[in-house]
């Protein structure tokens, strides 16, 4: 390496990172400190030679490789000072003019990683700008499909809020963990939430300011919801060209901006209005907590650092169960046996009711059964509502399933014999499902939308038993020619609806989920999504898939067609984690909606009903005749 000859202020920025990284490469060959420390110089007067018209290219892997050989120098003599200049460095990327948003959420998630696996006094302040970056880089993403490509571009970035959530709970702040798990996760489904803030109020106090937010909104919402053209916008560098080479990608992004400048103007206006100091701010856990105003509910946050399980009550502190050591790895496994044996075996086959017995069992050890105690220690009643919020690996476990119980009842009982259990992507949704509704004394409409299909023989006897149960007063619509166009139009005008069709999942496209209607017409979750149902309140999805994710999707955004159905209005759903029999559509609408409608909750809206009534439904499901397990675990609540 001859370097002595050449001054290092004449040697350009690219020669000089580039000496520096052949001479690291020879340190980890021969593990001579002295090319280390030579490499460290280099990179430093690298650094210090920006050069215009780099773009920060050069800047960018030199501070990289600094950042690389300081740790490995900290790692050999354990100087402090080196560890801080590494955290520096990255800090220095971070807030470095070229960096483009990508970059900086990664180097920040990198941050958080390196100060909380060194306990520098930096982590809660990295971990805070991580969660910032998260949010900021959809800024930069127009639309849902571009925005969930950034998130799954970093891997780490999806783990952010959990890793925060669990220093919360290290640290004692259980408040503040509930907080963070409910600003960092469902980030694509809250943004979509944010687009459509009652304006109710406001129209009271101020209508100008009123109109112009509805019509921001209403235009912000256009535009993420438009179907994404050919190349992802920036996460592979590939643009999508117009006619004449217009850059399609760009002119969507300086619309946005735009629209996101003219709203945060608004923002601003509206949050200096007496009362409305908090419009648009991220909810405290005084406003969370609303949530658990019917019930407790469960998070599981599942996080390799450490994994917990908090309590949120309406009138109190969060409670904490702590968990076994072997909790996130046991939880893995759980879910990896449960997903492999469905990919290798059919549902109904020995192989897979002997691995779902297996995990519902050990489930039941990791999660119900302390859970249960907990409950019981806080005076919880049995037969008592209690909501999941699951995190992770958990959003593909049933949960409300767990057990067998130990007792000595020749019958065995299972989590949802002792509590009835509703799902939630997240607490915000679960409050959103229970505000107030116009409350009419009238018997709701169901809507039943129903395609002929000669592979679904038992629609038929689904729509009889179902005609049977409610009458012709209730169950006045059937829509069989159903289309994305007309079923959207039709669900405006009905409070119920019932699917009973095909459910099909695109791996790698959560946005392509749907159900198949007539003439191989798809209801997509993004057509779903566009739809508008204030009127709406309950919803049975008697297809396959229906809350199960798709392969390739961040658990943690929850982009499933339940999520989708109860973010366009209703309150509660029904939906299937897997593939379903025939026959159990069928079996299961009589045994549901003969629930729902009886005498025994006078009072109760009927949409509040529903977790129970799927309850007592699969209860009586599962004492049938050669009904495997698989059948009535299938079946999961969402909402209210």
């Amino acid at each position: 390496m001859q370097l002595a000859s050449t001054p290092r202020g004449l040697i350009p920025q690219a020669r000089l990172t580039n000496l520096a990284l052949d001479l690291f490469r020879a340190f980890q060959r021969n593990h001579r400190i002295s090319f280390l420390e030579e490499s460290i110089s280099l990179l430093r007067h690298a650094i210090k030679k920006e050069e215009v018209g780099t773009h920060g290219v050069f800047h960018r892997q030199a501070l990289q490789g600094l950042h690389v050989c300081l740790l490995r120098r900290w790692k050999l003599i354990r100087h402090r000072e080196d560890l801080d200049e590494a955290i520096l460095l990255l800090q220095t990327s971070i807030n470095h003019e070229s960096e483009n948003p990508p970059d900086k959420l990664e180097d920040a998630c990198a941050w958080a990683i390196l100060a909380r696996r060194t306990a520098h006094p930096s982590v809660s302040t990295a971990y805070k700008i991580a969660m910032s970056w998260m949010q900021r880089s959809l800024v930069f993403a127009p639309t849902l499909h571009t925005k969930h490509a950034h998130l799954t571009a970093i891997q780490q970035a999806n783990k952010m809020p959990l890793a925060y959530a669990s220093y919360r709970v290290e640290t004692g702040h259980l408040e503040q963990a509930v907080e963070t798990l409910g600003q960092g996760r469902a980030l694509l489904w809250s943004e979509m939430r944010g687009l459509r803030t009652s304006i109710d109020r406001l129209s009271v106090t101020n209508p100008t300011l009123a109109t112009k937010l509805a019509i921001i909104n209403r235009d912000l919402e256009t535009l993420t919801m438009s179907i994404p053209m050919e190349g992802n916008g920036g996460t592979d560098g590939s643009r999508a060209q117009g006619e004449g080479g217009v850059d399609m990608f760009g002119q969507l992004l300086k619309k946005q901006r735009t629209l996101l400048d003219e709203r945060d103007i608004l923002t601003s206006q509206i949050q200096a209005l007496p009362g409305f100091e908090n419009f648009f701010k991220t909810p405290s856990f005084d406003t969370l907590r609303a949530a658990a105003e019917r019930g407790p509910v469960i998070i599981v946050n599942h996080c390799e650092w450490r994994s917990d399980i908090l309590i949120v009550l309406h009138h109190s502190p969060p409670f904490l169960i702590t968990t076994r050591k072997d909790f996130y790895n046991r939880a893995n496994e759980l879910v990896d046996r449960l997903l492999d044996t469905r990919k290798k075996h059919r549902l109904e086959s020995l192989q897979y009711q002997h691995t779902l017995l297996s995990v519902l069992k050990e489930l039941y050890g990791l999660v119900g059964q302390p859970v249960i105690s907990k409950l019981r220690e806080l005076n919880i009643p049995e037969q008592s509502r209690v909501w999941w919020c699951p995190t992770s690996a958990f959003c593909s476990l049933p949960l409300h399933a767990m057990g067998p119980i130990p007792s000595q009842d020749k019958e065995k009982e299972y989590f949802s014999d002792v509590y009835i259990s509703s799902y939630t992507p997240t607490l915000s949704a679960l409050i959103k499902s229970c505000e107030p509704g116009v409350q009419t004394p009238d018997l709701p409409l169901l809507l039943v939308i129903a395609p002929p299909d000669k592979s679904l023989p038992g629609v038929t006897e689904e729509i009889g038993v179902i005609k049977q149960v409610l009458g012709s007063s209730i169950c006045n619509s059937i829509l069989e020619e159903a289309t994305s166009e007309n079923a959207a139009e039709t669900l405006r005008h009905h409070r119920f609806a019932h699917f009973a069709c095909h459910g099909v999942l695109e791996a790698g496209k959560p946005f392509d989920a749907s159900f198949m209607l007539q003439g191989h017409d798809r209801f997509t979750l993004l057509d779903i999504v566009r739809s508008q149902l204030p009127a709406a309140e309950f919803a049975l999805l008697s297809a396959c898939h229906i809350a199960e994710l798709t392969d390739g999707s961040i658990a943690d955004e929850a982009l499933h067609l339940t999520a989708a159905v109860q973010y366009c209005g209703f309150r509660s759903v029904v939906g299937t984690m897997w593939a379903m029999a025939d026959t159990d559509g069928r079996d299961l609408a009589g045994y549901f909606y003969k629930s729902m409608f009886s005498s025994e909750d006078q009072g109760v809206p009927y949409y509040e009903r529903s977790a129970k009534s799927l309850r007592d439904a699969t209860q009586k499901l599962r004492r049938g005749k050669r009904v495997g397990l698989e059948r009535w675990v299938n079946f999961v609540h969402y909402g209210a």
